[in-house]
């Protein structure tokens, strides 16, 4: 199989590249040219991003290599259902730079990649109807692109060229959790492809000079052709859950909830059947989470404003239809936001989601239409003794139940909740002209002190006549029909000389009639 060259015009391209990238996988002495470090994220003096010393630029090319020989061994191997001892197991494979009668020979220095649980994966990318072609193509074919805006840890992120998958360095942790974590997920995506949490595609490692690099495949929620003019990571906590002045002056921001409170303080609507089945999905999976003791997550919420973007294009001078288009479909099944939460078109029929480019439609509080492209992250963060303690820590400072860390159930209420009813509201519904025009008499509501909503008032009251035995003659009807005196369906309102009878209608008046004398009056 043909090995992935290094990034065109990357640091490996010109006369003595293979230098460079022999180096790139050596541990730097102390006294190098590190400049900048963010965890384990770095850039170096020529302005490359480097992981635990090794250069991105040859992080990505062992990535390539080992993805290409691990997918290609495992087509050879037959296929059959899954069992317990494959979530545990772990292939290794040694990349000398010379070469092997299994392996190319390559420009960089040398490296060992491992596969965790390939049997498992391969039957996780089959479940989403990822072909073994299509997750080379995507991966390999190209150069991978790096994104610039990396998490708070300093992982590195990088997205393949087709927007497909997204590549993202795990810490030891939580490949670990990862790991523990499969056979549940097997079980969870087995009952429930439709889901907000991430979709897991393969768990690898990069092992040169002397340290692991641990990596994860998973389903892009951003695609880059769509541009996104607000972006949050919301917790459904408020303690010092506002982005700092730092991130705020990065091209793309990614605000938090202080900020999406301030922003947009109505929240985004959705129509009644979209916010019913967001709710669901979101319920579904924190009960998920919950289960297996994971906390801290996210939903990064990212909007396109379809207005704003015609405006945009208006500005460049370009028509509606110029541009750089729709972007191309994911191959991927459940991996766009409307894929993950609806099933099927109110007609039992496939959702098409081209003119949405999958995202979720809504509208804002003036009535702009926005594409939402919505997901669960982080969720490799379990309620261990170390989450436990900095809970305890920070609820000696602050307020216990704003803090972003707290034991699984309250996390997860807490999450629910401020979703469903702060960030995605209902679109009111407009009352019909029918409905209007028979209850426009009708008083408002008024509250009760007990907590009790009070009953809503009758409309405007009609006199109903009171049934008397024997009764020959009756005064004109409502209408004023003298032929209602006649029909025996309709009965007097009251009889001149008698006594005026009880009224038998709960809540409803009863007045004296025309006909009668002046001054008579029925009991209310």
């Amino acid at each position: 199989m043909a090995a992935a060259g290094p990034e065109p015009g990357g640091s490996g391209g010109g006369p003595g590249g293979s230098n460079t990238f022999k180096k790139s996988l050596t541990p730097e002495m102390p006294g190098g040219s590190q400049t900048i470090r963010k965890g384990h994220r770095g850039v170096d003096s020529t302005g490359e991003t480097t992981y635990k010393k090794t250069t991105s630029s040859a992080l990505k090319g062992a990535i390539q290599l080992g993805i290409t020989y691990t997918v290609g061994s495992l087509s050879t191997k037959p296929e059959r259902d899954v069992l317990m001892q494959d979530f545990y197991v772990v292939e290794s494979i040694f990349f000398p730079s010379e070469g092997s009668n299994l392996t190319p020979a390559h420009h960089y220095n040398d490296f060992r990649f491992k596969t965790y649980a390939p049997v498992a994966f391969r039957y996780f990318r089959e479940l989403f109807g990822i072909r073994p072609d299509d997750y080379l193509c995507s991966l390999c074919s190209e150069p991978l692109i790096e994104l610039s805006n990396s998490g708070a840890s300093g992982s590195l992120f990088y997205v393949s060229s087709d927007d497909e998958f997204i590549i993202k360095t795990v810490q030891h942790k939580e490949a670990e959790f990862l790991q523990k974590l499969l056979p549940g997920y097997y079980m969870n995506l087995n009952q429930n492809p439709r889901t907000l949490l991430p979709k897991f595609y393969g768990l690898y490692c990069v092992q040169a000079g002397g340290r692991n690099i641990r990596i994860a495949v998973m389903n892009n929620l951003l695609p880059r052709s769509v541009r996104m003019h607000l972006k949050y990571d919301l917790k459904g906590s408020t303690c010092k859950r506002r982005a700092s002045a730092r991130e705020r002056d990065k091209p793309c921001p990614t605000f938090k909830d202080l900020d999406f409170l301030q922003d947009l303080p109505d929240g985004l609507f959705l129509d009644a059947d979209m916010h019913s089945a967001l709710c669901k999905t979101l319920q579904r999976d924190c009960l998920v989470l919950q289960s297996f003791k994971i906390m801290d997550y996210s939903l990064l919420v990212a909007i396109h404003s379809l207005e704003q973007a015609q405006r945009e294009r208006a500005a460049a001078g370009q028509r509606p239809g110029d541009g750089r288009g729709r972007p191309a479909a994911q191959r991927a099944l459940y991996s766009t936001a409307m894929e993950s939460i609806q099933g099927e078109a109110p007609r039992g029929g496939p959702i098409h989601t081209d003119d949405q480019m999958g995202g979720i439609p809504a509208r804002n509080s003036r009535g702009e239409r926005l594409l939402l492209f919505i997901g669960i992250i982080d969720v490799l963060q379990s309620y261990r003794f170390v989450k436990k303690l900095e809970h305890s820590w920070k609820a000696l400072v602050h307020d216990g139940d704003t803090v972003s860390v707290h034991r699984p159930s309250f996390y997860a209420e807490r999450f629910q909740r401020f979703m469903c009813h702060t960030v995605f509201r209902r679109i009111p519904l407009k009352p019909s002209p029918s409905k209007k025009s028979r209850g426009g008499g009708a008083v408002p509501r008024r509250s009760c002190q007990g907590g009790i909503p009070a009953p809503i008032p009758a409309p405007i009251p009609i006199p109903i006549p009171i049934p008397i035995p024997g009764d020959a003659a009756a005064p004109p009807g409502p209408e004023g029909d003298p032929e209602q005196g006649s029909r025996p369906d309709v009965l007097p309102r009251s009889l001149p000389g008698a006594a005026p009878a009880p009224s038998r209608s709960v809540g409803v008046e009863v007045h004296p009639g025309p006909g009668a004398a002046p001054g008579a009056s029925l009991p209310r």
